[in-house]
């Protein structure tokens, strides 16, 4: 496959999934950071796409969604396939990725964004990773913070409340049940389910929950061998 340019924001769930795709299918990219104030960084998309990360272009055309891009990643390399040939366990790849689209992905900002300290980490991670100008950066270190402290709180009342790594606790006991004992959550071979999953929680090993996530030893061990492949298989762009 030819180079793909990935449009993203470090700090997006969404946006590691498909990273994590890309690396462990060994598809060259190169990134953009995108503002996630005005996103004039996104290229011109299609009718009736929204204005969101993640994005990619490949040979001319123009892919949004995590979703519809790793699909589109998959029926377009030859590369390491990540869906099984078995339907059960299709379905089961399926059924996780749903999960980190519908719910974990959204109990992240929680522990991101949920405290004003965690909120300042998030602000340097954003300055650490953005190739935005001097104001630029400060506008969204400061308001992009305020804003996402909102939606995590607004987040947290939706889900009844209560504490957010005990929202993050009970996801990852239910990402636990579907690894059971296996290397990977469709046995031994890798799945969208997996680079999904690794994606998400990729976006937090600058918070103190991903130390709380990586004591649970079969979640530790799973991430190690998604991450080693991952590496393996990176290609230089």
């Amino acid at each position: 496959m030819e180079t793909v340019t990935l449009y993203q924001f470090e700090l997006c769930p969404y946006c590691h999934k498909v990273k994590a795709a890309l690396e462990a299918k060994g598809i060259a990219f190169t990134k953009v950071e995108v503002n996630p104030m005005n996103k004039k960084e996104l290229p011109a998309l299609p009718a009736g796409a929204p204005r969101k990360v993640p994005v990619i272009q490949v040979g001319g055309e123009t892919i949004f969604d995590s979703t519809t891009i790793v699909a589109y990643l998959e029926s377009h390399d030859s590369g390491l396939r990540l869906t099984p040939s078995d339907p059960e366990l299709q379905a089961k790849s399926r059924l996780v990725e749903r999960w980190v689209n519908d719910d974990l992905s959204h109990v992240l900002p929680t522990v991101i964004y949920g405290t004003w300290g965690e909120a300042l980490t998030a602000a340097k991670v954003v300055a650490k990773t953005s190739n935005f100008g001097f104001v630029q950066n400060a506008l969204v270190r400061a308001g992009g913070s305020l804003i996402m402290h909102q939606v995590a709180k607004r987040i947290v009342k939706k889900r009844g409340g209560g504490n957010p790594a005990e929202l993050l606790a009970a996801e990852m006991d239910r990402f636990e049940a579907w690894l059971g004992a296996s290397d990977f959550v469709c046995g031994d071979l890798l799945s969208v389910g997996d680079v999904a999953a690794h994606g998400c929680l990729t976006c937090i090993q600058d918070f103190p929950a991903f130390s709380i996530i990586m004591a649970r030893p079969r979640v530790a061990a799973w991430f190690k061998r998604v991450q080693s492949i991952r590496e393996r298989n990176r290609a230089a762009a």
